[in-house]
């Protein structure tokens, strides 16, 4: 007994000691290689030159929690070579993205029914779902943030609406009928007006839009189905721009721009299909200039307009490469001019950052 003892005690410091040993090798083995994989792999991607001074250039793109860099104690780091290390999350169908006021970036991810929340600058990852048979999330399909960075997400499958708090933690369920069943037909886009305390969202099948209250309480429905001014046919994403309600008209190839209580003002878009035209709307943002940055999913590009609809660029094209789209769907714009475009079918997210001139007219209010 005494000598099965003292065999378990050696063989724990023998593993210990290598363990320490590996660690070492791991702290230092992955310069080597990144010195070597700077040398070889360097990818060459597209930098935009704009008229006055302008640019677009792309910065990174990401597609797993291995990726955040996440710093791992000592002990962390012995039981991951002793017992080997966690699976990590990786995308596998992203859908729509959006960057909260720490900027930590969120993506929505329908394949895996949950929210990915990358946070590099504190290289921190999290992963937040909710697996319940009633109630649970099934398909979060667009996600946004409100002023205190709560979570919110619209399920395109329970047609219900599910809210986080800041730290992820499951808040609440909107749109949660009696029996279990969910209000809205096809939940699909989703903004918050922090400021006028409202909650909007597309029911993509109804071929509407809802104002709720904070509490999830139905204040007003939007439009109907047509092709007139305040129509719809099949509504989808949407996004807020200082007084502006942008909403992604997808059937009707355009853009229309309503005020914060459901009035019409304008629309952006036609039927033409090619580069100009807006064939396959899919995700819609708005830079500092005010420019509207329009996901076309068929084309595999993002295009850039101006307020009265003019074609100023467009960038990217079909392909896996960087800088390259297959089925783009959402898109975010934040403070700091940085351009997040979910690249669906190459399960990642490309981030560019549009640098703008020092005193930009028209800037975003």
């Amino acid at each position: 007994m005494v000598q099965f003892l003292l065999n378990n005690r050696t063989r724990m410091k023998t593993l210990i000691t290598l363990a320490i040993a590996l660690c070492l090798i791991v702290d230092v083995a992955p310069l080597c290689a990144a010195s070597k994989q700077k040398a070889s792999d360097a990818v060459q991607v597209p930098r935009l030159e704009l008229e006055g001074g302008r640019e677009l250039l792309f910065e990174r793109a990401f597609s797993s929690q291995a990726e955040v860099g996440s710093k791992k104690k000592f002990w962390s780091k012995v039981i991951d070579i002793i017992a080997g290390e966690a699976d990590q999350h990786s995308m596998l169908s992203p859908y729509s993205v959006v960057a909260d006021s720490r900027g930590r970036i969120l993506v929505s991810d329908p394949g895996l029914s949950g929210i990915h929340i990358f946070d590099f600058a504190q290289q921190k990852y999290k992963f937040i779902s909710r697996d319940k048979e009633e109630d649970g999330m099934r398909r979060p399909q667009c996600i946004a943030v409100d002023a205190s960075d709560n979570i919110y997400a619209t399920d395109s499958e329970s047609g219900k609406i599910f809210v986080f708090d800041s730290s992820g933690k499951f808040n609440r369920v909107i749109g949660s009928s009696r029996h279990g069943e969910g209000y809205f037909k096809r939940p699909t886009g989703i903004a918050v007006d922090s400021v006028g305390k409202h909650i909007f969202v597309t029911d993509t099948l109804r071929n509407q839009l809802f104002m709720l209250d904070m509490d999830g309480t139905v204040l007003r429905k939007i439009g109907k189905n047509g092709k007139g001014e305040g129509e719809f046919n099949f509504p989808t994403e949407l996004r807020i721009n200082g007084e502006e309600l942008i909403v992604v008209d997808a059937m009707n190839f355009r853009i229309q721009v309503l005020d914060l209580v459901g009035n019409f003002k304008y629309f952006l878009g036609n039927v033409d299909g090619g580069i100009g035209g807006i064939f396959r709307p899919k995700g819609v943002a708005v830079d500092s200039e005010g420019h509207f940055y329009i996901v076309d999913g068929l084309n595999g590009v993002v295009q850039v307009f101006d307020r009265t609809g003019q074609l100023l660029y467009y960038f990217g094209k079909k392909g896996p490469a960087l800088g390259e789209f297959q089925l783009p769907a959402g898109i975010f714009i934040d403070r700091e001019d940085r351009v997040y475009v979910v690249d669906s079918y190459n399960r990642r997210v490309q981030v560019f950052h549009y640098l703008a001139p020092r005193n930009p007219e028209g800037a975003r209010r």
